[in-house]
């Protein structure tokens, strides 16, 4: 799919997002909103993957975990949108008995999830995990992973970047969402991580910065990830977002990390996103 494509499909899933969390008066728009744009390209441009045909063992294709699980609705949008389920499904997002519950759980067999998650720190040491796998199957396929910023704060995760290098996992490609805030606060004010480039450098992997924003550079960064697999080393990409993005009284604050906006809030969200695929 070219630029346009891309960014019109972006547009409709941030629209099931603030619905999804709206009908739901629960869940996490801010960062879902932030990774509209990098999920968008992952799964319509960049992996090789069978939504029609989904399996667990991800043979012969490329698979992705979600650390971050809070930001299930965009991930969601994303499966349904791009084949996995039903795009009607949307609208029983955190409902009782849903398959869609508020984080990504494997117990009820939705497509597209490999891993349940929401407690964070674990995804690294999962798709580290599958990535080995891949090399004893001689599956030339990847593995990718999405991180929020704030998540990094745990230990579980420089135990696995540790790791990767020391074991060469070079078909790896992680990706942090640096969008600067978590659900206290700054990250700064929480907890600062410093020189994230630096670190990830020092713990032995290939560091690649991106705008999480503009879709051209996401596609281009990730031509160059890929250029870097089989080189000995995992890749990490930075990725700059802003939480909320593309609605604007959701931007600029930690306070959307969780909250479900209420009927005003919702249209005006909408009247600043194009219905472009068709509402659920």
């Amino acid at each position: 799919m070219n630029v346009q494509e891309l960014s019109r499909i972006a547009s409709q899933i941030r629209r099931d997002v603030v619905r999804m969390v709206a009908g739901a008066n629960s869940g996490h728009p801010g960062g879902s909103l932030g990774c509209a744009d990098f999920l968008t390209v992952l799964y319509f441009h960049e992996m090789n993957h069978n939504p029609t045909d989904f399996k667990m063992d991800g043979i012969d294709e490329d698979i992705f975990f979600l650390s971050n699980g809070h930001i299930s609705p965009v991930w969601y949008s994303v499966l349904s949108r791009s084949g996995y389920f039903p795009i009607e499904e949307l609208g029983s997002f955190r409902k009782l008995s849903s398959r869609l519950q508020g984080h990504p759980s494997t117990d009820k067999g939705l497509p597209g999830v490999r891993m349940a998650s929401g407690s964070l720190g674990q995804g690294l040491s999962c798709a580290i995990g599958a990535a080995e796998v891949k090399k004893l199957n001689n599956d030339p396929n990847l593995v990718f992973t999405l991180h929020g910023d704030g998540e990094l704060q745990e230990g579980q995760i420089w135990e696995a970047a540790m790791y990767a290098a020391a074991k060469k996992v070079d078909n790896l490609i992680a990706t942090v969402d640096y969008n600067g805030r978590q659900i206290d606060g700054d990250v700064d004010d929480v907890l600062s991580l410093g020189n994230l480039n630096q670190k990830w450098q020092a713990f032995g992997w290939e560091v690649l910065e991106m705008d999480g924003h503009n879709i051209e550079d996401i596609i281009k960064t990730f031509d160059k990830a890929r250029s870097l697999t089989g080189n000995g080393k995992p890749i990490v990409i930075i990725m700059k977002t802003e939480m909320g993005q593309g609605v604007d009284y959701m931007m600029g604050s930690h306070k959307w990390h969780g909250v479900a906006p209420n009927g005003e809030q919702l249209e005006a969200a909408l009247n600043q996103l194009e219905e472009t695929l068709g509402d659920y």
